[in-house]
């Protein structure tokens, strides 16, 4: 077997638990022979791994060590030449112990044995069978989706029209299967997906705390533990964290510099398109409102200064910008555990966290009650 570290495996999702592994999978799928040639690609405490053997008589196995029970594709390429004609794929979750993958044909198709982990996966997944189908045809459409669609706004407002219930429908799906299945390694998944990227802390500390001991100690509980601190840590009503960032000049601004104003603390980047079409928005409250007591304080995610300074030029951003250009490691991103932009945070004059993430007319509403 050769075994590769793949960087671009960094991507496969995974969950994890605290404990020393070893694990066989056995396949055998029936019509398949050399030179067919099996994958593995999953994630062990020293980074993504890719494993492969050919395949002998319809059959193969894998062996290998992970430190916590991970998420892994086996994959099947049935010409055993590299070129991924008629490749097929399944997912599964790996553990301690072994189990089989049978099949007739197709890897896709295979029936996972002796598995219980895989088993609660199954069951996972049935729990969301009446809406996935749907999100992925709207996917599928959009990936069809010709440069001259996707640039007009008929079939992105067509499929957000039929997206947006699937939404809240699928949030309605997690939280209700947290609270059926505190004891589930899946809960915790569910939790992170309803959760998002900007935690409600009131909302999901409360959630969290109501599953197993087992599944919190997990290292995906442990690290979504550090996220609640954070989010803790920047809720409305808590004083924003101090910071200090040099800024375009190369002078250091700190948070505390603003005291007695209300601060927007904008986080944005020149290569984030959504945040330059939000920039119009900032532009326009920050003249109506920076004679009344209001500044904003732009924290750039770029790692390009030139790029920075060109967009701060171009879109007319006079406020102060602050960036240490380390793109989505800026440790003030990191502090306020900012994991998508645009973002935002209001400060009132004593530096408390008033509001989060208002954008366009909410954001103007907002100020227009502050700052009437």
């Amino acid at each position: 077997m050769k075994k590769i570290i793949f960087s671009s495996l960094l991507l496969l999702p995974m969950v994890m638990m605290a404990q020393d592994t070893t694990f066989t999978i056995k396949g055998s799928i029936r019509k398949l022979n050399s030179p067919a040639k099996a994958y593995l690609s999953y994630r062990n405490a020293n980074g993504p791994v890719l494993d492969s053997v050919l395949m002998k008589k319809g059959r193969f196995t894998f062996k290998g060590a992970v430190t916590d029970p991970v998420m892994a594709i086996i994959s099947i390429d049935h010409a055993g030449d590299g070129s991924q004609k008629g490749m097929d794929a399944i997912t599964c979750y790996i553990e301690r112990g072994s189990f089989e993958l049978m099949a007739n044909d197709s890897i896709k198709n295979a029936v996972i044995k002796n598995s219980p982990i895989n088993d609660a996966y199954h069951a996972y997944q049935q729990h969301f069978a009446s809406i996935d189908p749907v999100m992925k045809s709207l996917d599928a459409r959009w990936a069809r989706a010709t440069d001259e669609e996707k640039k007009g706004t008929a079939l992105r407002d067509s499929l957000m029209g039929v997206a947006a219930p699937l939404f809240e429908e699928k949030k309605k799906l997690q939280l209700d299967f947290v609270k059926a299945h505190p004891e589930s390694f899946f809960s915790l998944q569910a939790l992170r997906d309803y959760a998002g990227n900007s935690i409600d802390y009131a909302t999901i500390l409360p959630l969290f705390n109501s599953l197993s001991a087992a599944t919190k100690s997990t290292k995906a509980g442990v690290d979504f533990s550090k996220r609640l601190d954070i989010a803790k840590l920047t809720a409305v009503g808590a004083k924003a964290p101090g910071f200090t960032q040099n800024d375009v000049a190369g002078h250091p601004v700190s948070l505390s510099d603003f005291n007695g104003k209300y601060v927007l603390i904008d986080f944005w980047a020149s290569w984030c398109g959504p945040c330059r079409g939000e920039n119009p928005n900032v532009v326009k409250v920050y003249q109506q409102y920076k004679d009344k007591g209001f500044t904003v304080l732009g924290i750039s995610l770029d790692q390009n200064k030139e790029a920075w300074q060109k967009a701060i030029e171009a879109d007319k951003l006079t406020w102060t910008h602050v960036s240490d250009l380390k793109y989505w490691k800026n440790e003030v991103a990191l502090q306020y555990g900012i994991r998508s932009i645009p973002a935002n945070l209001l400060l009132d004059k004593e530096g408390k966290i008033i509001a989060k993430d208002l954008r366009g007319e909410a954001l103007e509403k907002k100020l227009a009650e502050l700052l009437p």
